[in-house]
């Protein structure tokens, strides 16, 4: 299922539903519908929350040296 607006090669994930919560303590997921799950699971009930993901971080392009940054 495609999502609008967003990546359309994006994963479901119950790390991002709105029905899911992080534990502070492990890798596993809280989910309201199902229990404990893991990352990977997604059930029927999955609906996208943009706001619970975090994009990566863009790598800088290049090796800089002080030289550059001189004028």
């Amino acid at each position: 299922m495609a999502l609008k607006g967003f990546n359309k090669k994006l994963q479901k994930s119950c790390l991002w539903c709105i029905h899911g919560r992080k534990s502070d303590y492990c890798d596993d997921i809280f989910c309201k519908k199902h229990g404990v799950t893991t990352r990977a699971d997604s059930c029927r009930h999955y609906k996208y929350d943009p706001l619970k993901r975090v994009p990566q971080k863009i790598k800088p392009a290049g090796e800089f040296s002080a030289e550059d940054f001189s004028l």
